[in-house]
């Protein structure tokens, strides 16, 4: 078996695969040169200096896994079942795809030096000094990682700046009555949010506005994206699908025989919602490896269709989502959206909770995600009154 990719996919792949008794040779290949590690940390506890590290505590000798640090896949040939990297191609009898995803560009500004992105080790380290030294920074994008970054540099010290091209924070996530209260969160910390205006350029001490305004700033980080890294690819004969996300079944397998894909470089079919997702998040990373696993070891494993779920610390809140919503879906409140702790939900027009996302409400995350999964009709008049329990919201 060979895994290519040494991010929370890959290292989850190679444990599940031993858990569940594959006893042959396993290789994990890993880009990067540090010993694999959780992302999450990155953009707090590690950004902040607070923690050195999030490397995972597996002990890969023990399990018997062969670690390559610092070996790029460059290309996959499968009727040769070859794996090509940078150190030369490594056979495989088969192959596990976690390669996970690459943020976004600001056009223009790969080799700007102020200019940084979020999404490794090393990428959290050279921002280390930035807020150290409680410099005036622009963020572009304000996404999840945006907010997140924000939050860690207003609480280290800095002058933070948020630009958005769109008009609200999160618009790519959810709609304008659920994202509308958390633009407020950004005023309350200290951070200035700029909507409904895109970057022109990066120059040498600020970035520009399109609509001509200079925004001082010692230092750029983008947030305003990610797509799955899987251009390695091209000329393989592994199908993508139009995100570039390495196009998988039910049971996570793509195109061709003896390959699978797990975590943020697949989309895969989902019953429940009706549709292909791409989820770009933790919790898929860590379920996704236990069907591929069952699906090399030879036992019959369940068609791979979860609640997706993610959270986020942003500003002093917890929030949380789980599950998938469309513009067709109802939205319900419960509880204020402008007071400290409060929930949103999505009912299907047929009267099933299709997702839930919660600020300083673990409880309706929970008992949200067991009705999604469970399919069951719920009554929005009960969903709606916060001192009902989500779990007691059915029809």
């Amino acid at each position: 078996m060979v895994i290519a990719g040494a991010g929370m996919a890959g290292v989850q792949t190679a444990v599940a695969l031993r858990e569940q008794g594959y006893a042959g040779p396993v290789t994990l290949l890993g880009a990067e040169p540090h010993p694999p590690y959780d992302r999450p940390p990155l953009s707090k506890a590690v950004l902040l200096g607070t923690a050195e590290g999030s490397a995972f505590d597996v002990d890969f000798p023990e399990l018997g896994v062969e670690l390559r640090l610092g070996v790029a896949v460059t290309g996959v040939r499968p009727a040769a079942h070859l794996v090509d990297t940078d150190a030369g191609p490594v056979p495989y009898t088969a192959l596990v795809l976690a390669t996970g995803a690459e943020p976004l560009a600001l056009p223009g500004t790969r080799d700007h030096p102020a200019v940084h992105l979020l999404r490794t080790l090393d990428d959290a380290t050279r921002l280390r000094p930035v807020l150290d030294d409680r410099r005036t920074v622009v963020v572009v994008g304000a996404g999840w990682i945006g907010a997140e970054f924000a939050t860690a540099a207003r609480q280290a010290g800095c002058h933070v700046t948020v630009v958005e091209a769109a008009g609200r924070p999160l618009a790519g996530a959810l709609p304008a009555v659920a994202a509308e209260p958390m633009a407020a969160w950004y005023a309350e910390a200290g951070v200035e949010l700029r909507t409904g205006v895109a970057v022109s350029r990066v120059e040498d001490h600020g970035v520009r506005l399109a609509d001509g305004t200079l925004l001082p700033a010692d230092a750029v980080v983008v947030g305003i994206g990610a797509r799955p890294a899987t251009g390695f690819l091209a000329g393989s004969g592994i199908a993508l699908d139009a995100r570039g996300a390495v196009l998988a079944d039910g049971l996570l397998r793509a195109s061709v025989p003896d390959v699978h894909a797990v975590g943020d470089c697949v989309s895969f079919p989902s019953a429940r919602y009706g549709r292909r997702l791409l989820v770009h998040h933790w919790d898929n990373a860590l379920q996704g490896p236990r069907t591929v696993a069952a699906s090399l070891t030879g036992e019959e494993p369940a068609v791979y269709d979860p609640v997706p779920y993610f959270w986020s610390e942003q500003f002093g809140r917890f929030v949380q989502y789980a599950g998938h919503h469309e513009a067709e879906d109802r939205l319900v409140h419960r509880g204020d959206p402008h007071g400290p702790a409060w929930s949103i939900c999505w009912v299907s027009p047929g009267g099933v909770l299709r997702a839930v996302l919660t600020v300083g409400r673990p409880r309706d995350l929970t008992q949200g995600r067991r009705l999604i999964a469970s399919g069951a009709p719920v009554s929005p008049g009960l969903v709606a009154d916060p001192a009902v329990p989500l779990k007691s919201a059915t029809a």
